[in-house]
């Protein structure tokens, strides 16, 4: 489905929203350390090397875009992906990295060469 053009205002700002929840390079290594399953606040904290309640911050923003799901289980709550389409993004982003980075490494060899 392809977007409007132009894209209405109320659009674009959801869709700004969505790019700054993913602007926080932590959000970004909780997200990816949910892409292996389901994961506690507590064992996602020992992953990315924070705080609890630093995680618990990141994952409730992420909750609210829905990004993530949660699941009680007893005491403990899980939290899971539950928008796939974010690494399909992250794909993009690390694609165009890799592009860049090949066009800057030409352009160093060619200076070098010189």
């Amino acid at each position: 489905m392809a977007i409007p053009h132009p894209i209405p205002d109320t659009l674009a700002d959801l869709i700004a929203e969505r790019f700054k929840a993913l602007g926080e390079p932590m959000r970004i290594r909780i997200l990816d350390h949910l892409r292996d399953g389901s994961s506690s606040v507590g064992a996602i904290a020992h992953a990315v090397g924070t705080s609890q309640q630093n995680v618990s911050k990141h994952l409730a923003l992420l909750h609210s875009m829905g990004l993530v799901s949660r699941e009680r289980q007893g005491n403990a709550v899980n939290y899971s992906i539950a928008d796939q389409s974010v690494f399909d993004m992250c794909e993009h982003v690390c694609g165009s990295l890799r592009r860049q980075l090949g066009e800057m490494q030409a352009l160093v060899s060619g200076e070098a060469s010189r």
